[in-house]
């Protein structure tokens, strides 16, 4: 049984049906956004009025989606303690980042393993990560159960309560 499964992981995995191209890339986005602003392996377009910009490597096999969320500047512990803990369990295929003096949610991937479905998902969690900022900083997919970013969000959800508690 070991064996078979050292066979398994030692094995080459069989090559995509679609491997990404960016001529795939630029349709699949294109269909997301008419508007597409598009130069060799980089676009920017809009999603729910949430700018979008995606840098591609091929050669190197990488894309990498982002969404400036805020300055870094006046970033507390405590704000990159939680961006930290929804990394772990609610921001999925999203992250959190800090580069450039910037808060980013970012969606990486390889870029030729990529099929749109991924794509559009990853995009999806990215734009979602970043909306939900400083609130429930979530992707919007499933949650990972044996994080800490459940009791954030109920702590959020009893101050809630107790704010209308004169109601």
């Amino acid at each position: 049984m070991i064996r078979a499964l050292l066979l398994l992981i030692l094995l080459p995995l069989p090559a995509a049906a679609h491997d990404m191209t960016l001529d795939r890339m630029t349709e699949i986005l294109t269909a997301l956004d008419p508007e597409i602003e598009a130069a060799g392996g980089a676009f920017r377009f809009t999603i729910e009025d949430v700018p979008v910009l995606i840098v591609t490597d091929p050669r190197a096999d990488r894309m990498r989606a982002m969404v400036p969320i805020r300055s870094a500047a006046g970033l507390t512990e405590a704000d990159l303690r939680r961006m930290m803990q929804a990394n772990f369990d609610s921001a999925l295929d999203a992250r959190y980042a800090v580069a450039e003096g910037r808060v980013w949610a970012i969606f990486i991937h390889p870029f030729r393993a990529l099929d749109r479905r991924q794509l559009i998902d990853g995009i999806g969690q990215t734009v979602n990560a970043a909306l939900t900022y400083g609130t429930l900083f979530t992707s919007g997919a499933l949650q990972f159960g044996r994080g800490d970013s459940r009791g954030e969000q109920r702590q959020l959800l009893d101050r809630l309560q107790e704010k209308g508690q004169d109601i």
